[in-house]
C-alpha cells in the first residue's frame, strides 16, 4: 500500500479506527475484531487508532492483543483527555500535564507496548494552556515514551501555538462528505505547518454506506441514536442526499465508501482517513478506495453531490461541540 506522512512519522495511506470494535456502535466479537486487526496488518493497513477512552480501556487491550507478536509491523496511536462522559455525549475533559504523565503510563500498560508512535491530545481542556500540555508531551518524547504528538479537534490558534512548542504531526478531526468545516482555515495552516490530517468518521458514521436509512435500525445501545445528524429524520434526509455519490460510484465501478474515501485521499498527500470496521470483506472494500485514483473534476463533481449546507443536523450535541475547535 502507498505510504503517506504525518509530520515526519510514515504510516499506510488509509489506517484503521478501532473505536467500533468496541460497545459504541452496538454489539462486538472481541476475536473476530482480532482477526480484523490481523487481515488489516496483512493486507497493508498498519497505522491503527484508539484511544484510552475507548471501551473504558478496552480498545487498548484488544488492540494490544491482536498485535502483540506483530508490534514491529504496526504505527500505532492511541489517545488521552477524555475521562468520561456525560449523558448527553460531551466529553469530560483533562489535558493537565499532571493527567498527561499518569494517561501514558496506562495506556503503555494496557496496549502492552514500550512506546507509542503517535499519541493525541484527544480534546483540550481551554482552562490549562496548550503550552503546559504540549510540554508535558514532549518530556514524554524525551523520555522514550511516545515517538510524535498529535491533537485532536483543535483550532488554528491552538494548532500554531503547540506546534511552537514541539513539532506536531498529525491532527485528528472528523471530516468526510458530510462533515467540511476543517476545510474552512485549519486544513491551510496544516499544509503550511507540515502537519498531517487525520480525517476520523470519514464515511460519515456509517450514512455514507448507504446501509442506515432509518436510525431505529441500530441497536439500542449505538452511540449514533444521541448524536443529532444520525437521529431520526435527520439520519433520513442525509441518507437520502448521498443519491448523486451512489450514481458517481456506479460509473467509476466503485462503492459508495471508496468513493468517499478516495475523495478524502484526494485532498492531498498528508490526508490519512481512519474509516473503522469490525468485518474482514468491509475492510478489503476501504482497502480498494486507495486504488482508486480520482481526476480533479471527479473531486469537484463528489464534492457538489453532496451539498454540505444542505447535511442535517450537527454532529454533537450542544455540549459536544462545545468541546471541539479549542
Amino acid at each position: 500500500m502507498e505510504k503517506r506522512m504525518l509530520g515526519e512519522l510514515e504510516v499506510s495511506a488509509l489506517g484503521l479506527g478501532c473505536m467500533g470494535m468496541s460497545p459504541v456502535y452496538g454489539a462486538t466479537d472481541d476475536e473476530e475484531s482480532i482477526r480484523v486487526i490481523n487481515h488489516a496488518l496483512d493486507v497493508g493497513v498498519t497505522f491503527l487508532d484508539t484511544a484510552d477512552v475507548y471501551g473504558a480501556g478496552h480498545n487498548e487491550r484488544l488492540v494490544g492483543r491482536a498485535i502483540a507478536t506483530r508490534r514491529d509491523e504496526v504505527v500505532l496511536a492511541t489517545k488521552f483527555a477524555i475521562t468520561g462522559l456525560t449523558e448527553d455525549y460531551a466529553p469530560i475533559v483533562d489535558s493537565s500535564p499532571e493527567y498527561v504523565r499518569r494517561a501514558i503510563d496506562a495506556s503503555l500498560d494496557r496496549l502492552g507496548v514500550e512506546v507509542i508512535d503517535l499519541y493525541y491530545l484527544h480534546r483540550r481542556n481551554p482552562a490549562v494552556p496548550i503550552e503546559d500540555t504540549i510540554g508535558a508531551l514532549a518530556e514524554l518524547v524525551e523520555a522514550g515514551k511516545i515517538r510524535h504528538i498529535g491533537l485532536s479537534e483543535v483550532n488554528s490558534d491552538t494548532l500554531r501555538r503547540a506546534h511552537a512548542v514541539h513539532p506536531v504531526s498529525a491532527l485528528q478531526s472528523e471530516y468526510s462528505l458530510f462533515e467540511r468545516g476543517l476545510e474552512d482555515e485549519i486544513f491551510g495552516v496544516c499544509r503550511e505547518l507540515g502537519v498531517g490530517v487525520v480525517p476520523y468518521s470519514p464515511v460519515g458514521r456509517g450514512v455514507l454506506t448507504g446501509k442506515l436509512p432509518d436510525v431505529n435500525a441500530l441497536s439500542a445501545d449505538d452511540a449514533r441514536h444521541r448524536l443529532p445528524r444520525t437521529s431520526g429524520e435527520n439520519l433520513r434526509h442525509n441518507a437520502a442526499l448521498l443519491a448523486g455519490v451512489f450514481g458517481i460510484a456506479e460509473r467509476l465501478g466503485a462503492t459508495p465508501v471508496q468513493v468517499a474515501l478516495a475523495w478524502l485521499l484526494a485532498k492531498g498527500g498528508n490526508v490519512v482517513p481512519i474509516p473503522g470496521t469490525k468485518r474482514i470483506p468491509y475492510l478489503d472494500k476501504n482497502v480498494g478506495a486507495t486504488r482508486l485514483r480520482l481526476t480533479d473534476e471527479q473531486v469537484a463533481e463528489i464534492s457538489e453531490a453532496v451539498a454540505a449546507d444542505q447535511v442535517a443536523g450537527e454532529r454533537y450535541t450542544p455540549n459536544g461541540l462545545a468541546a471541539v475547535r479549542q
